[in-house]
């Protein structure tokens, strides 16, 4: 399994997690768990998922995420779990 932790942070607005969801389900990337929440206008999500099935390296799907992130106003973050194990491990 090849896990990536997907966040999803910026100013809430309509559609956000249809273009996420629907660009992970395009490039065949499993979405194995969401959690979401608004505070206060501002839009907040972390996603784990599985990009087994998908033909695209980490590199491409971060940065195409990236970019939707920019299109929809939103900031998209992309780690590999191992990395992001590393990071958060004290």
């Amino acid at each position: 399994m090849k896990k990536t932790i997907i966040t999803v942070v910026g100013k809430d607005t309509v559609g956000i997690i249809a273009k996420v969801c629907t660009y992970l389900a395009s490039n065949q990337i499993n979405i194995l768990d969401i959690s979401q929440t608004i505070v206060q206008g501002y839009f907040n999500m972390m996603m784990i998922v599985d990009r087994e099935g998908s033909t695209k390296v980490f590199g491409d799907v971060a940065h195409e995420l990236e970019q939707i992130g920019e299109e929809i106003g939103v900031v998209i973050r992309c780690q590999r779990e191992d990395i992001f194990d590393m990071m958060h491990r004290i």
